[in-house]
């Protein structure tokens, strides 16, 4: 008996694969291959998640209505054009679903996201790629590669693995040049981390100025909340409505919306959080910058890119390997077309530390 026959092009599909998370049989595990918050979650956030224990048996708000107006609150924005899903993975999966169809073509820069491709090629649609100027988003490549079939357009900014972006004039000059019936998709999962960046805005106002951006954002990088999967997206009113149709009924669980309102009200966390990124991530890059062969690339985000020497031995793979052995898990970042580097996240000073040092006992053995 023959097993059933998916839609063409599903088993062409490759699988998205998350960092690792085990290390051989390292005693302690340190784990930078996610972009996963250093510090965790608020304590406000873990309690409220553990108070949600005793309703469990209640299904949750469908629409999400406190966490929306909890959102619209913080960020001056229209609560009626929010939707709320499961991580921003599954808002992306949606866009696409919404917008494009076999044959239309789903455009993102050269190094983006890897959900992009997979989602498009999930509906039949061809993910298109424009290359990129120095590992940042280009709009003119974007804009060239525009064609009638172009349906949606996605920018991840600041970019996730190269830690870089674009600034609010740029993507405002990609919103000038596309057509209007394209979908422009700001993927602001690291907005957080972008704070004295003048040049820089999530995309609030294009959405506002328009009825053709969304802005994407996440619960799982500052607020460390990965494990529980929540992410929201701002739309013009027409698309969050079709968004809403789409979703599952409760696709966001109890607990989960229980924690991310908990969340939006710890302000001083989140600073804290902030100011361990921006002051941790500098010192490592310094650090690594000053070890012979590397480099430690600019970031914006909550990883920085560490680019290895070609050589066989001394290669990103072999670096891989090495700080494995020694229970570091970085990741490996060669699906993305940059096989020569590994993406590192921040973690607590003592892990960086940590991993630092495996980093210099790879060099110098």
């Amino acid at each position: 008996m023959s097993a059933p026959t998916p839609r063409p092009g599903i088993l062409d599909i490759a699988p998205y694969k998350g960092g690792v998370s085990t290390a051989g049989g390292a005693t302690r595990v340190i784990k930078l291959s996610s972009n996963e918050g250093a510090l965790g979650p608020s304590p406000k956030a873990i309690e409220a998640l553990r108070k949600s224990a005793d309703k469990l048996h209640r299904y949750p708000d469908g629409g999400c209505e406190a966490l929306r107006n909890k959102l619209a609150e913080k960020y001056d924005l229209e609560a009626d054009q929010i939707v709320c899903g499961a991580g921003s993975d599954e808002l992306i999966t949606l866009l696409i679903r919404a917008y494009a169809g076999p044959g239309d073509e789903v455009l993102y820069s050269q190094h983006g996201f890897l959900m992009y491709p997979i989602a498009a090629k999930g509906v039949g649609a061809v993910p298109v790629t424009a290359a990129e100027t120095n590992m940042t988003t280009s709009v003119d490549a974007l804009l060239a590669a525009v064609t009638a079939k172009t349906k949606i357009v996605f920018v991840a900014n600041p970019n996730n693995p190269t830690g870089t972006y674009i600034t609010d004039g740029e993507m405002k000059r990609l919103r000038d040049g596309l057509r209007e019936d394209i979908v422009l998709v700001v993927d602001a999962a690291y907005a957080e981390f972008m704070t004295g960046q003048e040049d820089y805005t999530a995309g609030e106002e294009l959405v506002r100025a328009g009825k053709n951006t969304v802005m994407t954002r996440t619960f799982s990088k500052i607020y460390g909340l990965g494990g529980i999967r929540l992410g929201w997206c701002y739309a013009p009113i027409d698309i969050a409505d079709v968004l809403g149709r789409l979703r599952n009924p409760f696709n966001v669980a109890l607990p989960t919306q229980e924690a991310g309102l908990a969340a939006l009200d710890d302000d001083e966390f989140v600073n804290t959080c902030v100011r361990h990124n921006a002051e941790t991530l500098a010192w490592f890059r310094d650090e690594v910058n000053a070890i012979s062969g590397l480099i430690a690339h600019p970031s914006y985000g909550n990883f920085v890119l560490v680019e290895f020497p070609a050589a066989e031995g001394k290669n990103a793979d072999a670096a891989n390997d090495f700080m494995m052995s020694k229970g570091v898990i970085p990741r490996k970042i060669g699906g993305y077309g940059l096989p020569q580097m590994l993406r590192i996240s921040i973690g607590t000073k003592e892990e960086m530390d940590i991993c630092l040092q495996a980093i210099k006992d790879f060099v110098n053995r």
